[in-house]
């Protein structure tokens, strides 16, 4: 009988006991929650992005030695911790004792920005070298798969753990002769592994004991752990629905996201048939609960010591493991779980049934049988031809021999931790030294709710030989048994069906070259078939990056920081885990916990809520919505607290759930019952809106005589392009805690905001009361990206609105998945233009219409308009021009900022009608863009000449360092000897103008604290949130004042210090914020210089003490506007006239990619970039800022596409669905350069720009991408110019590249009425 024990572990060396422990408790809430170790944090939810990283600790009966490894927080159950040991980022360093040498040079790397996951990155690094003390590149590249970070680029964090690294294997100095001295190299010590914490010897001696069975019985979930396999199966005959788990990765999603409940779940850790794994004489035997991480270690060793025809299989899951989730996952998630989870596109369901696995079963009632895993074993969506109370034991996976050729294929967003759109494992046999086929095999993954045979074709195959002939037929009776309809789930029909014929040509031409190894056939172009089933090989590259800016002068100050690389001023806090952001503000007394409700339908009348069940449910308080606010439920603009009547998007806030726990909230947040009564019009997309002609606002902006303008041209052109939406996916998402202050009727706010003013009125308006009532405050942000600057009210207000209803602080923070189906992001576009243009590419006339997706409030969406369409020439002189830009108002979440702000919307459309001149011309898309550049006294479209552009500067430079035209001949080359791999080049440049587009806006304000012992706090009204802009306004306060940095302190940001601040938006924060600080510190040294005259030698803390008690002020405010700003536009006419900027940023960026044809997965060999910043305040923040922005907007014109349905629903709320870059992703070579000698005379010490205008020059990339498909359309023989949507996904780029494939994949039935495509674009 299993007993009731205390839960016992370990956290960073200290001994952790609790009898209550709840198995529905991650270890993650409990570290953070329980014992207040708030490092690791809660990024998704659902062990997408790593952020909750720790290495876990366990000791092996079967090795009799310690495992380390990293597992993803927020997943692994508390229980599943029992008799290990736990290392969070506390446990390896702080800064109060000293850091770890992973902690220590990621910061000296600058490797972190907002620092949110940055603990994550640290622990994984750690778990590595804890394993293995000199990693190759590729294990550190290979163990950061499942991390991700929003803000860097990933560069500096590749450079800071390459130092760790050494590819000589075990002629490895550190091997030879302990650890290699890097210190005379470099500013930090040598990494020594001895030094690491042992294994807790109670924890060893326990384990060493033979193992007893155990049950946690929480509040709704028992957790059992069966002591032998006669209790398991026990235990399956008792709870036949039970989940036998064991790395938590499906389960946990389920429960912890999608709310399931499991009554009883089975940790079979000590059941030790299923964890052994053993090689047998006809292949290897592996237990259903081996982790994948042990079953890829075995499987290599067995390929060293088996020939290469017998270990095929091997292989082809070896590789397939390299692309399955991260390191983290691989390191729980078991064999036994991929299979028995039934997913249609497991990545190892494919390679196990053409192989044709056996699955041992066992259970009590019916014994021991056998499996085959055929096209029999899956029998519907999730569901096996297995019983409920049996138990898999183990799989069979055969040795092959060399008459049999296997190899496994996948295709997802991105390459690394995600999940397939199509997978494939193919094998056929041949009749022995023949080339006749005896059996073919093929298995697919994502082509139905199952794992799908292509039993027709494999029938059809046998007997033929293996030629041109059968090649042909093959890829014909796929495309006619491989069906998708357009409402598949998943989408993408066409795109998928064209994969299962590619990836069968693929395997074709992989069998062909094996039988010419063997002599089977004769070579005959076999170097061509290597080409088409290698993969891309810039891949294999090493990363290589260069850095460049202009040092300070040599006379310059040491206590002078401006213009030097000085490093992060929470960098080591963040490296450390001890940066707080908002959630690891420790619970105030008598907190309550918010959790909201939301509508799931898009337009419709709201009938009832009935929240009977929820207010039933455990540890609930309340339910709040439009009858509990006090004030205004419209408080910005057209923006509701809670919706009143009617919802107008899915995801519109209706009420809201108040807890004790955040997880009571959640599950009593489930519970509310809401009837509704849908309306019409539902308008979700762009073109619903035109329409239904529904707009927020017309606006026009001209220049010169359209009409004019056209008769001149020789040529005028026609087209169409849509640039996609994209999401913030800032690691931290929305936050607040309101904290009423009784009997003041004051309210004190937390929040995770870029703008503490609008916060600050927007809690007033709802609560009803005056500003100088609410202190909004800010710490820092984990990453915001425009996305918090109006969105926050989404959790502020409700908060609030409840907060001041009970008198007790409530806490908000969202779900990863319920802050990406209610706070929106990025607008998508449509253009539609008409372009003129003269035989050498001189553009004369535009016509353009910009729509954009507003949502269903307005919020920012105008402004974003004007930004777009007073970017719609970009960098080019455009003598005659008409922008018509319609913001349309539709049935989704509202789309709000975000860095860039309309400018990359502009830019992808700016360089489709670029490219589509340069193609119906036949010449060079560069050429296209030289002859148009702006130069100093051109005037742009909203009539302002240009003065002191440094674009073709950049331009030339950028041209000049990526050695282009050399390059330009390389791509020409390869492309010349490759059909079907296709490499591109492009060169753009880009011009952003800085400022807000309200003039008001244009200020900023600053309060300097001098305090008797000569440090300093500074407050301006600028937040942090990894942009550095604290660590500069630092250091300008430095140089100013004339002292070091460190007596120099920000503490937050808060509207009790500096009242009326703008938003920290539009790249001018440094700007506004920087000059104010300088202003108040110029104050104080104006009031300090007579006494300094007269005491000439009293350093800065005497003369501080003596000013004091010589009773002169120590304080000054700062206050700071843009002057000079004076514009008109006539939103009807066009007509505009004025300053709307104080100047512009400039910038340039080559980029050269290769595309798999075949599968239209790309990757970027190299990058350049040149950008003029002035002077920069700080090369290493700024730098970084670069790499960042220029990633992410890579990942907007690549990769990253929310995608709705019909209905108005978002499907991709989380890592699982939605992808940005990861660190694989990253350029392999990337070179950042400032241009030199731009001082800036507009800005803080001559420095410019910097937080947005390089996302623009991602396009470097998508116009890259094209070229490649340019070529390989001409290949096909396909010309003239092609239409490439943004963002440039593997689907688009496969269909792009139009062949026989693609031709084949084609649907032509169209839906059935009242049928509806799985997903629009919005």
């Amino acid at each position: 009988m299993a007993a009731r024990a205390p839960l016992t572990f370990f956290v960073n060396g200290r001994k952790v006991t609790d009898d209550n422990a709840d198995p529905e408790t991650t270890l993650l809430t409990y570290i953070r929650n329980k014992l207040r170790l708030t490092g690791s944090k809660l990024g998704c939810g659902e062990g997408g992005c790593g952020a909750c990283t720790v290495m876990i600790s366990k000791w092996d009966r079967t090795t009799q030695s310690v495992r380390h490894f990293a597992v993803n927080a927020c997943l692994a159950p508390v229980t599943s911790a029992h008799m290990c040991a736990v290392t969070t980022v506390e446990g390896i360093g702080n800064t109060k004792t000293k850091l770890h040498q992973v902690q220590e040079r990621l910061a000296a790397y600058h490797g972190s920005q907002c620092g949110f996951c940055t603990p994550g990155f640290v622990m994984s690094m750690y778990a590595l070298l804890r394993n293995n003390k000199c990693p190759s590149f590729k294990e550190v590249e290979t163990c950061l798969q499942g991390n991700l970070c929003r803000c860097t680029g990933y560069r500096s964090i590749i450079s800071a753990f390459e130092t760790f690294t050494c590819d000589k294997g075990d002629q490895c100095c550190k091997k030879q002769n302990g650890s290699r001295d890097v210190k005379s190299a470099t500013a930090w010590n040598p990494y020594e592994p001895t030094q690491e914490p042992i294994f807790p010897p109670e924890l060893k001696l326990e384990c060493q004991k033979a193992p007893e069975s155990l049950t946690f019985v929480g509040e709704n979930v028992a957790w059992h752990e069966p002591a032998d396999l006669k209790e398991l199966l026990d235990l399956k005959s008792r709870f036949p629905e039970s989940k036998i788990v064991v790395g938590n990765t499906e389960v946990g999603v389920e429960m912890n996201v999608k709310g399931y409940c499991y009554g009883n779940l089975i940790y079979p850790v000590n059941v030790t048939e299923l964890w052994e794994i053993e090689e047998r004489a006809t292949g290897v035997r592996i237990g259903a609960s081996c982790n994948l991480a042990h079953v890829e270690y075995f499987l290599r060793k067995v390929c060293t010591e088996k020939s290469k025809a017998e270990g095929q299989v091997f292989n082809a899951f070896l590789n397939m493991l390299q692309l399955f989730a991260g390191s983290q996952i691989r390191n729980v998630a078991c064999l036994g779980g991929n299979i028995m989870t039934g997913s249609p596109i497991s990545d190892l369901n494919p390679i196990l049934m053409t192989c044709g696995a056996k699955l041992v079963f066992e259970s009590t009632k019916g014994g021991r049988r056998e499996v085959i895993m055929d096209d029999s074993f899956f029998t519907g969506y999730r569901r096996t031809n297995t019983t409920p109370d049996e138990v898999l034991i183990s799989i069979d996976i055969p040795f092959l021999s060399e008459n049999d050729v296997m190899e496994a294929y996948k295709q997802s967003k991105r390459k690394d931790d995600d999940i397939a759109i199509v997978n494939a494992a193919m094998a056929v046999t041949f009749e022995p030294n023949t080339s006749t086929v005896s059996k073919l095999s093929m298995a697919f993954g994502g082509m139905a709710a199952v794992t799908k045979m292509a039993t027709k074709t494999m029938q059809r195959a046998v007997g033929r030989r293996w030629d041109n002939a059968l090649l042909e037929d093959t890829c014909q009776w796929l495309s006619e048994e491989m069906q998708l309809s357009l409402d598949a789930p998943g989408g993408m029909a066409e795109y998928r069906r064209a994969l299962v014929t590619s990836f069968f040509f693929k395997f074709y031409h992989r069998t062909f070259a094996s039988l010419v190894e063997r002599n089977v056939l004769e070579e005959n172009n076999v170097k061509l078939s290597r080409q088409i089933f290698q993969h891309i090989s810039a891949e294999d590259q090493p990363f290589e990056s260069e850095q460049t800016w202009e040092n300070v002068l040599s006379d310059q100050h040491p206590d002078d920081m401006v213009g030097r690389p000085m490093p992060h001023v929470s960098s080591l806090k963040q490296v450390t885990g001890e940066a707080q952001y908002l959630d690891d503000i420790p619970p105030f007394r008598d907190e309550l916990n918010m959790v909201l409700v939301y509508s799931t339908r898009a337009h419709a009348k709201i009938l009832s809520v009935d929240t009977t069940a929820a207010l039933q449910s455990p540890g609930v308080v309340d339910y709040v919505d439009v009858g509990d606010v006090m004030g205004k439920n419209i408080t910005h603009f057209d923006e509701d607290v809670f919706a009143d009547g009617e919802v107008t998007c899915f995801g519109h806030v209706i009420g809201s759930i108040l807890a004790d726990t955040h997880e009571h909230a959640m599950k009593a947040a489930r519970l509310v019952k809401i009837e509704y009564e849908d309306l019409q019009p539902k308008i979700i997309t762009i073109e619903d809106a035109i329409e239904h002609e529904s707009y927020y606002e017309i606006m026009k902006l001209a220049k010169g005589n359209l009409r004019e303008g056209f008769k001149d041209c020789d040529h005028v052109l026609e087209g169409e392009v849509r640039v996609g939406g994209q999401e913030h996916f800032y690691l931290e998402t929305h936050g607040c805690i309101a904290i009423p202050r009784n009997g003041e009727n004051e309210m004190e706010i937390w929040c995770s905001s870029q703008d503490p003013t609008a916060l600050q009125n927007m809690t007033a308006a709802c609560l009803g009361v005056s500003r100088n009532k609410v202190m909004a405050r800010v710490k820092r942000i984990g990453g915001g990206f425009g996305g918090k600057e109006t969105r926050f009210c989404k959790v502020s207000s409700p908060a609030a609105v409840a907060a001041k209803k009970h008198g007790k602080p409530v806490r908000c923070v969202l779900t990863r998945q319920h802050d990406m189906q209610i706070t929106g992001g990025r607008h998508p576009f449509l253009a539609r233009y008409k372009i003129g243009c003269r035989d050498d590419g001189r553009i004369l006339a535009l016509d353009i219409q910009y729509y954009c997706n507003g949502g269903n409030t307005s919020d920012l969406s105008s402004p974003v308009m004007e930004k777009a369409v007073r970017q719609a020439d970009n960098s080019f002189e455009i003598p005659h021009m008409e922008v018509t830009g319609y913001v349309c108002q539709t049935h989704i979440a509202s789309n709000t900022a975000f860095r860039g702000f309309g400018s990359p919307q502009s830019n992808v459309i700016v360089e489709d009608w670029i490219t589509r001149v340069a193609y119906h011309l036949n010449i060079a898309p560069e050429k296209v863009r030289s002859v148009n550049m702006l130069k100093d006294g051109d005037i742009v479209i909203y009539g302002c000449p240009m003065e002191g552009l440094k674009l073709r500067e950049c331009w030339g430079e950028c041209y000049r360092k990526s050695l282009f035209d050399m390059h330009r001949e390389q791509v020409d080359e390869f492309n010349k000897a490759n059909r079907w791999k296709k490499r591109g080049i492009s060169c753009v440049s880009s011009k952003f103008t800085v400022a807000f587009g309200l003039k008001f806006l244009n200020q900023g304000g600053a309060l300097v604290l001098v305090y008797a012992d000569g440090s300093v706090l500074l407050s301006h009204g600028g937040t942090e949130m990894g942009q550095g802009l604290h660590t500069k306004t630092i250091q300008i306060a430095s140089k100013v004042l004339g002292i070091s940095t460190d007596l120099i302190h920000v503490a937050e940001t808060s509207t009790a210090s500096v009242p009326n601040a703008s938003a920290t938006a539009a790249s001018v924060g440094s700007d506004l914020n920087g000059m104010a600080v300088k202003i108040a510190c110029e104050k104080i040294v104006k009031r300090l210089k007579p006494l300094k005259q007269e005491n000439p030698d009293l350093v800065w803390t005497s003369l501080v003490d003596k000013a004091y008690k010589e009773r002169i002020s120590l304080a000054a405010t700062g206050f700071y506007r843009v002057p000079n700003l004076v514009n008109e536009w006539d939103r009807k006419t066009g007509t505009s006239i004025g300053e709307w900027s104080s100047y512009q940023a400039s910038g340039a960026a080559t980029s050269m990619v290769e595309i798999d044809v075949l599968t239209g997965h790309h990757a970027i060999l190299r990058t350049d970039i040149v950008v003029d910043l002035g002077r920069s305040l700080n090369p290493a923040i700024d730098i970084g800022q670069v790499e960042g922005a220029f990633t992410q907007g890579y990942g907007m014109m690549t990769m990253e596409e929310p995608l709705h349905s019909s209905s108005g629903q978002l499907w991709t709320v989380g890592p699982g669905s939605y992808k940005i870059p990861g660190l694989s992703d990253t350029p392999r070579q990337f070179n950042i350069h400032f241009l030199r000698n731009s001082p800036n005379d507009k800005a803080v010490y001559s420095s410019r720009a910097v937080g947005e205008p390089p996302l623009l020059l991602g396009t470097a990339v998508l116009c890259a991408i094209k070229d490649g498909i340019k070529s390989a359309r001409l290949d096909a023989g396909v010309t003239g110019p092609f239409r490439l949507d943004s963002p440039a996904t593997a689907e688009r780029i496969r269909v792009a590249c139009q062949d026989k494939f693609t031709n084949l994949a084609t649907i032509k039935q169209k839906l059935d009425d009242g049928k509806t495509p799985w997903s629009v674009r919005t």
